[in-house]
């Protein structure tokens, strides 16, 4: 496969009210599977939010949820859907977890988020994940971050080195700080020669607005898609053929000196 359909959806999140956004996520995945895409993406904690003082109430036990209802949906779409993230409970810890379901709407990869984001208090209520991810979709080599986790090159450089040719980036990424938003997934995308497809949320959360302005950047850096502020569907094809191009006519992997660093 050469070109991939990606259809990102940036919703808004019901604070705490699994149930709406469940309901409100069905809908969005019925409309982009019209599209026919090869996946769909949620954002980050999308059946909750951050209600992270009732979040032990309300997450998604050992991705109990996640599998009945986005393993089904993959399944009647036929489609790969990552399903941003979830509050995942597992043996008494709960972390901020992405599930990725293939075409028959099995889970083909977890994602548990590595760097807990201190600014909206994740640090007391979650725990951090340990690994980093990669997957298959059919047969392209991709990997997962979720939000915080893209301040951090040293982990999208491991996904690059692990053969990853996309990054996906699920997120509730808010005001004021677009600008690093932006500036952050463009440096990802040339330092390592990779897409980054990033899904963020809108909307309004206590005193937090989330901007959306999800984003596909190319291997070169340049913006292949931006969406606005409001929730909406967007399908883009990834024209992969890129990824190799510019590895072969900048090899900074060869030319890397990880024994000086």
């Amino acid at each position: 496969m050469s070109n991939l359909r990606v259809s990102i959806i940036q919703q808004d999140i019901a604070l705490g009210i699994p149930d709406e956004n469940i309901a409100n996520a069905q809908k969005w995945i019925a409309l982009a599977a019209k599209t026919n895409p090869d996946i769909i993406v949620l954002p980050e904690l999308w059946n909750t939010g951050y209600a992270l003082d009732r979040i032990r109430t309300i997450c998604d036990h050992d991705g109990a949820m996640s599998r009945a209802v986005i393993g089904q949906l993959a399944r009647e779409h036929h489609t790969h859907i990552l399903a941003g993230s979830v509050a995942d409970e597992r043996d008494g810890n709960v972390f901020n977890t992405s599930y990725m379901f293939d075409r028959n709407g099995d889970v083909a990869a977890t994602y548990s988020k590595t760097h807990l984001f201190r600014l909206m208090d994740e640090h007391h209520y979650l725990t951090a994940g340990n690994t980093s991810t990669t997957w298959m979709i059919d047969d392209i080599p991709c990997g997962a971050m979720i939000c915080y986790d893209l301040r951090f090159p040293e982990l999208t450089r491991k996904l690059a080195l692990a053969g990853a040719q996309i990054a996906f980036v699920p997120a509730e990424w808010p005001h004021p700080r677009l600008a690093h938003w932006r500036q952050l997934q463009i440096a990802r995308a040339i330092e390592n020669q990779m897409f980054i497809v990033s899904c963020n949320r809108v909307g309004q959360s206590d005193d937090t607005t989330f901007f959306g302005h999800s984003m596909v950047i190319d291997p070169w850096g340049e913006i292949v898609f931006e969406a606005d502020d409001q929730p909406g569907l967007t399908t883009v094809e990834l024209h992969l053929d890129a990824v190799a191009d510019i590895r072969s006519r900048i090899p900074i992997f060869q030319d890397r000196r990880p024994e000086l660093y």
